[in-house]
Protein backbone atom coordinates (compact mmCIF):
# COMPACT_ATOMS: atom_id res chain seq x y z
CA UNK A 1 0.00 0.00 0.00
CA UNK A 2 2.72 2.18 0.76
CA UNK A 3 4.72 1.60 -2.29
CA UNK A 4 1.47 2.63 -4.36
CA UNK A 5 0.59 5.80 -2.28
CA UNK A 6 4.32 6.63 -3.58
CA UNK A 7 4.29 6.07 -6.90
CA UNK A 8 0.79 7.55 -6.69
CA UNK A 9 2.55 11.19 -5.47
CA UNK A 10 5.38 10.59 -7.62
CA UNK A 11 3.15 10.28 -11.04
CA UNK A 12 0.86 12.95 -9.95
CA UNK A 13 0.34 16.24 -11.81
CA UNK A 14 -0.57 17.57 -7.98
CA UNK A 15 1.19 15.90 -5.38
CA UNK A 16 -0.11 16.09 -1.90
CA UNK A 17 0.94 16.85 1.68
CA UNK A 18 -0.53 17.65 4.43
CA UNK A 19 -1.21 20.92 6.25
CA UNK A 20 -2.88 21.61 9.98
CA UNK A 21 -4.26 24.93 11.05
CA UNK A 22 -4.32 25.34 14.88
CA UNK A 23 -6.37 27.83 16.21
CA UNK A 24 -7.80 29.04 19.23
CA UNK A 25 -11.31 27.17 18.88
CA UNK A 26 -10.62 24.83 16.35
CA UNK A 27 -8.09 22.92 14.96
CA UNK A 28 -8.05 22.16 10.63
CA UNK A 29 -6.18 19.72 8.61
CA UNK A 30 -6.20 19.11 4.82
CA UNK A 31 -4.36 17.51 1.82
CA UNK A 32 -2.97 20.37 0.02
CA UNK A 33 -2.65 20.26 -3.86
CA UNK A 34 1.27 21.51 -4.65
CA UNK A 35 2.49 21.75 -8.41
CA UNK A 36 2.17 24.35 -10.90
CA UNK A 37 -1.03 24.23 -12.29
CA UNK A 38 -4.82 25.68 -11.33
CA UNK A 39 -5.89 23.45 -8.63
CA UNK A 40 -2.65 23.79 -7.57
CA UNK A 41 -3.04 25.29 -3.67
CA UNK A 42 -6.26 24.22 -3.28
CA UNK A 43 -7.77 20.80 -0.77
CA UNK A 44 -7.71 17.53 -2.30
CA UNK A 45 -11.10 16.43 -0.04
CA UNK A 46 -12.95 17.83 3.11
CA UNK A 47 -10.71 19.31 5.51
CA UNK A 48 -10.77 17.71 9.09
CA UNK A 49 -11.43 19.56 12.25
CA UNK A 50 -11.72 18.49 15.70
CA UNK A 51 -12.36 21.74 18.51
CA UNK A 52 -9.34 22.66 20.27
CA UNK A 53 -8.92 21.50 23.51
CA UNK A 54 -9.46 23.88 26.40
CA UNK A 55 -7.77 24.54 27.74
CA UNK A 56 -4.87 24.50 24.80
CA UNK A 57 -1.99 23.05 26.51
CA UNK A 58 0.50 21.45 24.59
CA UNK A 59 0.02 17.47 25.39
CA UNK A 60 -4.08 18.02 24.60
CA UNK A 61 -3.36 19.83 21.40
CA UNK A 62 -0.61 17.19 20.10
CA UNK A 63 -2.20 14.83 20.28
CA UNK A 64 -5.39 16.27 18.66
CA UNK A 65 -2.67 17.09 15.89
CA UNK A 66 -1.60 13.43 15.98
CA UNK A 67 -5.79 12.05 15.28
CA UNK A 68 -5.93 15.19 12.75
CA UNK A 69 -2.85 13.55 10.83
CA UNK A 70 -4.83 9.35 11.47
CA UNK A 71 -7.38 10.64 9.55
CA UNK A 72 -5.70 12.73 6.77
CA UNK A 73 -3.07 9.64 6.31
CA UNK A 74 -6.12 7.48 5.59
CA UNK A 75 -7.29 9.04 2.85
CA UNK A 76 -6.58 8.34 -1.05
CA UNK A 77 -3.71 10.06 -2.14
CA UNK A 78 -2.47 10.93 1.35
CA UNK A 79 1.35 11.51 1.43
CA UNK A 80 3.86 8.72 2.21
CA UNK A 81 4.65 9.21 6.03
CA UNK A 82 8.15 10.51 5.57
CA UNK A 83 6.90 14.10 3.84
CA UNK A 84 7.37 17.17 5.48
CA UNK A 85 4.09 18.33 7.85
CA UNK A 86 3.31 21.66 7.92
CA UNK A 87 1.77 23.43 11.07
CA UNK A 88 0.75 26.86 11.21
CA UNK A 89 0.43 28.15 14.84
CA UNK A 90 -0.88 31.50 16.72
CA UNK A 91 2.06 32.35 18.15
CA UNK A 92 5.26 34.23 17.67
CA UNK A 93 7.74 31.03 16.39
CA UNK A 94 11.68 31.00 16.46
CA UNK A 95 13.47 28.18 15.59
CA UNK A 96 10.71 26.05 15.96
CA UNK A 97 10.16 27.82 19.53
CA UNK A 98 7.21 29.28 20.48
CA UNK A 99 7.46 32.66 22.29
CA UNK A 100 4.00 33.91 22.66
CA UNK A 101 0.36 32.79 23.68
CA UNK A 102 -2.12 34.35 21.59
CA UNK A 103 -5.52 32.43 21.68
CA UNK A 104 -4.01 29.27 23.19
CA UNK A 105 -2.88 28.30 26.94
CA UNK A 106 0.43 30.34 28.31
CA UNK A 107 2.15 27.44 29.15
CA UNK A 108 3.10 26.76 25.36
CA UNK A 109 5.26 29.70 26.10
CA UNK A 110 9.03 28.24 25.66
CA UNK A 111 7.73 25.10 24.55
CA UNK A 112 9.73 23.23 21.37
CA UNK A 113 7.02 23.10 18.93
CA UNK A 114 8.62 21.36 16.14
CA UNK A 115 10.15 18.79 18.73
CA UNK A 116 6.88 18.21 20.54
CA UNK A 117 5.18 17.28 17.29
CA UNK A 118 7.34 15.47 16.05
CA UNK A 119 7.66 13.13 18.90
CA UNK A 120 3.97 12.58 18.38
CA UNK A 121 3.46 12.19 14.74
CA UNK A 122 7.07 10.25 13.92
CA UNK A 123 7.74 12.52 10.93
CA UNK A 124 9.06 15.63 10.22
CA UNK A 125 7.38 18.93 10.55
CA UNK A 126 7.64 22.59 10.27
CA UNK A 127 5.83 24.66 12.70
CA UNK A 128 5.30 28.57 11.65
CA UNK A 129 3.33 31.65 12.33
CA UNK A 130 0.02 31.67 11.20
CA UNK A 131 0.08 34.70 9.35
CA UNK A 132 3.80 34.14 7.79
CA UNK A 133 1.44 31.33 6.18
CA UNK A 134 -1.35 33.01 4.80
CA UNK A 135 1.10 35.12 3.57
CA UNK A 136 2.85 32.49 1.42
CA UNK A 137 -0.13 30.98 0.48
CA UNK A 138 -1.94 33.93 -1.25
CA UNK A 139 1.28 35.20 -2.82
CA UNK A 140 2.06 32.19 -4.31
CA UNK A 141 -1.20 30.48 -5.17
CA UNK A 142 -3.98 33.49 -4.59
CA UNK A 143 -4.36 36.79 -4.54
CA UNK A 144 -0.88 37.87 -5.08
CA UNK A 145 -0.65 35.41 -7.47
CA UNK A 146 2.45 36.51 -10.12
CA UNK A 147 3.08 39.54 -8.22
CA UNK A 148 6.29 40.66 -8.75
CA UNK A 149 7.71 42.62 -5.76
CA UNK A 150 6.82 42.64 -2.09
CA UNK A 151 2.76 41.07 -1.24
CA UNK A 152 1.63 41.99 2.27
CA UNK A 153 -1.34 39.79 3.41
CA UNK A 154 -3.10 40.75 6.38
CA UNK A 155 -5.61 38.66 8.23
CA UNK A 156 -8.19 40.33 10.35
CA UNK A 157 -9.82 38.11 12.78
CA UNK A 158 -9.70 37.73 16.36
CA UNK A 159 -6.13 39.67 15.82
CA UNK A 160 -4.64 41.25 13.16
CA UNK A 161 -1.78 39.28 11.36
CA UNK A 162 0.73 40.00 8.60
CA UNK A 163 3.03 38.08 6.26
CA UNK A 164 5.11 40.05 4.16
CA UNK A 165 6.11 37.99 0.80
CA UNK A 166 8.86 38.99 -1.14
CA UNK A 167 9.44 36.67 -5.08
CA UNK A 168 7.40 34.24 -2.82
CA UNK A 169 9.44 34.11 0.23
CA UNK A 170 8.55 35.42 3.92
CA UNK A 171 10.50 37.94 4.91
CA UNK A 172 11.39 39.06 8.46
CA UNK A 173 13.68 39.51 11.36
CA UNK A 174 14.68 38.10 14.54
CA UNK A 175 11.41 37.38 15.14
CA UNK A 176 7.40 37.63 13.24
CA UNK A 177 6.55 41.30 12.37
CA UNK A 178 3.63 41.93 14.66
CA UNK A 179 1.56 44.72 12.98
CA UNK A 180 -1.64 44.70 14.58
CA UNK A 181 0.37 45.85 17.48
CA UNK A 182 1.21 49.11 15.19
CA UNK A 183 -0.14 52.21 16.93
CA UNK A 184 -3.21 54.62 15.32
CA UNK A 185 -4.08 57.74 16.28
CA UNK A 186 -7.71 57.48 17.73
CA UNK A 187 -10.72 58.84 16.28
CA UNK A 188 -12.07 62.49 18.09
CA UNK A 189 -14.33 61.01 20.92
CA UNK A 190 -13.45 57.14 20.82
CA UNK A 191 -13.26 56.24 24.15
CA UNK A 192 -13.95 52.23 23.46
CA UNK A 193 -11.45 50.34 25.65
CA UNK A 194 -8.97 48.52 24.25
CA UNK A 195 -8.80 45.12 23.42
CA UNK A 196 -5.30 44.82 23.32
CA UNK A 197 -4.03 43.65 27.01
CA UNK A 198 -0.78 45.50 26.29
CA UNK A 199 -1.91 48.68 24.54
CA UNK A 200 -4.38 51.15 24.42
CA UNK A 201 -3.88 52.73 21.01
CA UNK A 202 -2.85 49.37 19.02
CA UNK A 203 -4.57 48.61 15.61
CA UNK A 204 -5.82 45.24 17.01
CA UNK A 205 -6.69 46.87 19.92
CA UNK A 206 -9.25 49.06 18.36
CA UNK A 207 -10.35 47.26 14.83
CA UNK A 208 -9.58 43.60 15.42
CA UNK A 209 -13.28 40.68 16.15
CA UNK A 210 -13.43 41.68 19.58
CA UNK A 211 -13.27 45.26 19.19
CA UNK A 212 -15.73 45.62 16.70
CA UNK A 213 -17.84 43.32 18.46
CA UNK A 214 -17.92 45.24 21.44
CA UNK A 215 -18.48 48.54 19.39
CA UNK A 216 -21.17 46.37 17.72
CA UNK A 217 -23.17 45.47 21.44
CA UNK A 218 -24.79 42.95 19.20
CA UNK A 219 -25.21 44.79 15.57
CA UNK A 220 -24.06 43.70 12.43
CA UNK A 221 -21.18 45.58 10.81
CA UNK A 222 -22.83 46.43 7.82
CA UNK A 223 -25.61 47.95 9.68
CA UNK A 224 -23.82 49.88 11.82
CA UNK A 225 -22.35 52.91 9.46
CA UNK A 226 -20.17 54.49 12.72
CA UNK A 227 -18.38 51.81 13.38
CA UNK A 228 -17.37 50.71 10.26
CA UNK A 229 -15.96 54.25 9.57
CA UNK A 230 -14.07 53.97 12.99
CA UNK A 231 -12.69 50.65 12.24
CA UNK A 232 -12.06 51.76 8.01
CA UNK A 233 -10.12 54.79 9.74
CA UNK A 234 -7.36 52.38 11.76
CA UNK A 235 -7.34 50.17 9.46
CA UNK A 236 -6.53 52.66 7.05
CA UNK A 237 -3.49 54.21 9.41
CA UNK A 238 -2.28 50.76 9.41
CA UNK A 239 -1.90 50.25 5.79
CA UNK A 240 -0.73 53.72 5.36
CA UNK A 241 2.04 52.96 8.15
CA UNK A 242 2.86 49.79 5.87
CA UNK A 243 3.03 51.82 2.54
CA UNK A 244 5.42 54.48 4.49
CA UNK A 245 7.52 51.65 5.47
CA UNK A 246 7.68 49.10 2.88
CA UNK A 247 5.67 50.32 0.01
CA UNK A 248 4.10 47.05 -0.86
CA UNK A 249 3.30 45.92 -4.42
CA UNK A 250 -0.01 44.84 -3.34
CA UNK A 251 -1.64 44.61 0.26
CA UNK A 252 -4.39 41.77 0.44
CA UNK A 253 -7.04 41.63 3.17
CA UNK A 254 -8.51 38.29 4.88
CA UNK A 255 -10.20 37.29 7.90
CA UNK A 256 -13.69 37.41 8.61
CA UNK A 257 -14.11 41.00 9.64
CA UNK A 258 -13.32 41.62 5.96
CA UNK A 259 -16.18 39.82 4.70
CA UNK A 260 -18.55 43.06 5.52
CA UNK A 261 -19.64 44.63 1.91
CA UNK A 262 -18.04 47.38 1.31
CA UNK A 263 -15.14 47.49 4.06
CA UNK A 264 -12.14 47.15 1.88
CA UNK A 265 -13.44 50.08 -0.21
CA UNK A 266 -13.84 52.04 3.07
CA UNK A 267 -10.51 50.88 4.12
CA UNK A 268 -8.22 52.02 1.03
CA UNK A 269 -10.22 55.40 1.03
CA UNK A 270 -9.35 55.94 4.73
CA UNK A 271 -5.34 54.90 4.00
CA UNK A 272 -5.73 57.48 0.60
CA UNK A 273 -6.52 60.12 3.56
CA UNK A 274 -3.96 59.36 5.67
CA UNK A 275 -1.40 58.99 3.40
CA UNK A 276 -2.41 62.26 2.57
CA UNK A 277 -0.80 62.92 -0.96
CA UNK A 278 2.64 62.09 0.11
CA UNK A 279 5.07 60.37 -2.79
CA UNK A 280 4.47 57.13 -1.51
CA UNK A 281 0.84 57.39 -2.73
CA UNK A 282 2.20 56.86 -5.68
CA UNK A 283 2.21 52.79 -4.98
CA UNK A 284 -1.24 52.75 -4.70
CA UNK A 285 -2.35 53.19 -8.26
CA UNK A 286 -5.37 54.88 -9.12
CA UNK A 287 -7.86 52.34 -7.51
CA UNK A 288 -7.88 48.61 -5.84
CA UNK A 289 -4.60 48.64 -4.57
CA UNK A 290 -6.58 46.80 -1.76
CA UNK A 291 -7.68 43.47 -2.93
CA UNK A 292 -9.75 40.84 -0.89
CA UNK A 293 -7.68 37.02 -0.17
CA UNK A 294 -8.21 34.58 -2.52
CA UNK A 295 -8.13 31.22 -0.89
CA UNK A 296 -10.15 29.33 1.82
CA UNK A 297 -7.81 27.78 3.59
CA UNK A 298 -4.44 30.13 3.33
CA UNK A 299 -2.99 29.00 6.68
CA UNK A 300 -2.89 24.79 5.67
CA UNK A 301 -1.36 25.64 2.53
CA UNK A 302 0.79 27.88 3.12
CA UNK A 303 2.19 25.61 6.34
CA UNK A 304 2.66 22.57 3.53
CA UNK A 305 4.22 24.98 1.50
CA UNK A 306 7.02 26.23 4.39
CA UNK A 307 7.33 22.79 5.28
CA UNK A 308 8.58 22.12 1.65
CA UNK A 309 10.72 24.71 1.00
CA UNK A 310 12.84 23.50 4.34
CA UNK A 311 13.14 20.01 3.16
CA UNK A 312 14.09 21.24 -0.35
CA UNK A 313 11.15 18.76 -1.91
Amino acid sequence: MTTHTSTAQRSSKYPTTIGIDVGGTGMKGGLVRLGSGPKAGTLRGDRFRIPTPQPAMPEPVAATLAAITAELDGREKAPKPSAPLGVCFPSIVKDGVCLSANNIDHTWIGTDLRGTFEEHLRRPVTVVNDADAAGLAEARYGAGRGVRGLVHVITLGTGIGGGLVVEGHTLKGALHPEIGHLFVRRAPGDVQPSACPFHEDCAEGLAAGPAVQARLAGRRLEDASEVRAVVADYLGQLVAALIFAWAPDRIVFGGGVMSTPGLLAEVEAAARRAVAGYGSVAVMGSEGYLVPAALEHAGLEGALLMARDVARL
